[in-house]
């Protein structure tokens, strides 16, 4: 259900280099020469600036302007300090009126564009930041926000566009072959990514977002330690960068060589570093004193409203809540809209992007918004926003559905799970309080209608050997798994593997790899058939094919697990000792296929050699899994609903016992 790819684009936030202000004489005149100068306030307040002493510089800056209304460098100057101090609506005014009494001003345009894209107007942003290339063509801070400001609204071709223009002005920037290497990763071009990124490390090796985008990438591409290399370099440059934990994180979730007890403390240390840069709210418009509550308001944070596994597992579910107990509020935290999330929408009272919004604007508008309970539904995946809920918008706060671990966010109060894939003695391993749902903690849609794309009979009744599948990541394919999998592969001498995944189709990923990789442990190219990414009505027929899946370890299938059980392929799965390595036993055990689900690595083999020589059985398993599926908890979304709406009601009137407590205990 995870996702590798991370916040590539940040605002860049950089002080434009060219602005009138400081390219003026800093040096002071004295004090009691400034007469009524607007001249001098401005030089006056441009040494104050200098100094970092803002307020003093925002009077100077005011002075000279009430002296002369049509001085437009002082609203330039003005405008400038009050970004600064984060004003951003007095800002915006005063940069404004600059332009008004000079459209030449190529830096009030500038800075009015970047406090647009703070505030996720991407639409003026764009505007503001053409404005001003137009006046300065060689304005090169301007390329980037600009490249990041179309990425973030969708218009990826236009910003491959700026971002070629920008190199052509000036090949020696570090960050433009940055962008480029990201617009390359978004479309999956792996090896150009690379290059980029090597070529803007030779221009500045000590390029911290190079550093954690490489480490993205060769995630990406299956290579675990070069990542955990990349991530560490980035936070020998910069120890407090949250991005780089976060990515580190994520990969600690899912490391066999990472203990539960290990993972908690990074996280822990990932939660202090977001904690200081949060000013928690303690006071909520939502009163969780008041009694008289209709429905719960309640906010979705995700950036994956879309054809993604968190879509796949939210449909259902939210089309089943009831409204008179559930209000739903959207919070996308990324722009790539499709077919589902137009279906999605239909069941949000509000729709909001908070694309290109700091954490603090974000968290400001979620406020505003008067939510009774946020859910987080990224963890530390894609477009996540969780430095968002280190400010406490909400009152109660919740991790739920697309990442299998702890946040470390403090103010996140619960962890949505259930008693399989959280036993009572792992609880401890999360900085949240882990809330059981009474059946699973994710109910999947069915990916077709039950009459598109039925069960295919068994394929290895006609074959005469078993066909073994394996559709996920490379990543999760270690030298454990193979050398597991070898084991099943020496025993059934004719078995063969079909592996698809969207790596396939990559370079970086290639077959030749592939094939070199798995010889290496006794699965030579003839016993594999190697498919890349294909659509997902094909991907799900190519089900058809295999007889038995075989789930990676520690790190397990979710969705593909989900689909194939749809399909009627079942899957073996080995139990783990975290959330994430027991996600498996969960599906299969809500699925009533406790006898597909391994203890230890013996037991895997031994289950996978005794289902595939038993063909009768398997066959028969075929024949009645969809429907068998189709009325266990992982598909029943009228159920999971009824059981999601009571959680959510149980946890809001925790929080009103909690609040109203105290008060009780004086009486």
């Amino acid at each position: 259900m995870l996702t590798w790819l991370k916040n590539i684009f940040t605002p860049h936030g950089e002080t434009p280099k060219a602005i009138v202000s400081l390219e003026t004489n800093l040096s002071s005149p004295p004090k009691d020469s400034l007469q009524n100068s607007s001249e001098n306030y401005r030089t006056r307040g441009n040494q104050l600036l200098a100094q970092g002493k803002l307020a003093e510089a925002a009077a100077c800056y005011q002075q000279a302007i009430d002296i002369d209304p049509g001085f437009a460098d002082g609203y330039l100057n003005l405008g400038f300090v009050l970004k600064e101090q984060k004003r951003y609506t007095e800002a915006e005014r005063a940069l404004k009126q600059a332009v008004l009494l000079n459209p030449k001003l190529e830096d009030a345009h500038y800075l009015i564009g970047t406090i647009a894209q703070q505030q996720g107007k991407l639409n003026e942003a764009i505007e503001s930041f053409n404005a001003a290339l137009s006046l300065k063509p060689n304005f090169e801070i301007v390329y980037c926000d600009l490249c990041h400001a179309l990425f973030q609204f969708g218009k990826i071709d236009m910003a491959k566009r700026v971002i070629e223009n920008a190199l052509a002005l000036n090949s020696n920037h570090a960050e433009f072959h940055c962008d480029q290497g990201n617009l390359f990763y978004h479309e999956k071009q792996l090896n150009q990514a690379i290059t980029c990124y090597q070529r803007a490390l030779l221009l500045n090796p000590d390029f911290l977002q190079v550093h954690t985008n490489m480490g993205n990438v060769l995630m990406q591409a299956g290579k675990v330690n070069e990542a955990i290399t990349s991530y560490e370099k980035a936070l020998a440059i910069n120890s407090d960068s949250i991005e780089a934990e976060s990515c580190l994180l994520f990969i600690r979730s899912s490391h066999s060589q990472c203990s539960p007890e290990q993972y908690l403390t990074a996280a822990q240390r990932y939660g202090t570093k977001v904690a200081a840069q949060a000013k928690p709210f303690t006071q909520w418009s939502i009163n969780p004193t008041d009694i008289n509550v209709g429905p719960l308001r309640i906010g979705l944070v995700s950036g994956d409203f879309n054809n993604h596994p968190v879509g796949f597992f939210l449909e259902s579910t939210l089309k089943y809540l009831n409204p008179k107990r559930i209000e739903l509020v959207a919070y996308f935290s990324s722009s790539q809209e499709d077919d589902l999330t137009a279906r999605l929408k239909r069941h949000f009272s509000a729709w909001n992007s908070i694309m290109g919004l700091s954490d603090e604007a974000a968290a400001r508008k979620i406020h505003a918004d008067g939510i009774h309970i946020l859910i987080d539904l990224a963890g530390h995946t894609t477009f996540n926003r969780l430095p968002v809920f280190a400010w406490k918008p909400a009152p109660v706060q919740v991790s739920w559905l697309g990442y299998f671990a702890s946040t470390g966010v403090p103010g996140m109060d619960y962890l949505l799970a259930d008693q399989t894939s959280v036993p009572e003695s792992q609880r401890r391993h999360f900085t949240e309080q882990v809330w059981y749902l009474p059946a699973t903690r994710m109910c999947f849609t069915p990916p077709t209608p039950i009459e598109k794309l039925l069960p295919a009979p068994l394929p290895s009744i006609n074959n005469g050997y078993i066909t073994f599948g394996c559709f996920q990541n490379l990543t999760k394919i270690t030298d454990a798994v193979l050398s597991v999998w070898a084991r099943i592969f020496q025993a059934l001498p004719q078995a063969k593997l079909r592996l698809q995944n969207k790596q396939i189709s990559n370079a970086i990923g290639s077959r030749e790899n592939i094939l070199r990789r798995f010889s290496q442990f006794g699965i030579t190219p003839e016993r594999l058939i190697l498919e890349g990414l294909r659509p997902r009505d094909e991907y799900l027929a190519a089900h058809a094919e295999v007889d038995i899946i075989l789930d990676t370890f520690p790190y397990p299938g979710g969705t593909t697990t989900c689909e194939a059980l749809w399909m009627g392929v079942p899957t073996l799965t080995l139990a783990g000792d975290s959330l994430l390595a027991r996600q498996g036993v969960s599906l299969l055990s809500s699925a009533g296929l406790a006898d597909w689900i391994a203890n230890d690595e013996n037991d895997y083999v031994a289950r996978a050699l005794a289902h595939a020589s038993d063909i009768n059985k398997l066959a028969q398993l075929r024949a009645e899994l969809r429907q068998k599926v189709l009325t266990s908890p992982i598909f029943d979304a009228p159920r999971f609903a009824l059981d999601l709406e009571q959680a959510l009601q149980n946890m809001w009137q925790r929080k009103m016992d909690s609040e109203t407590a105290p008060s009780s205990r004086n009486e």
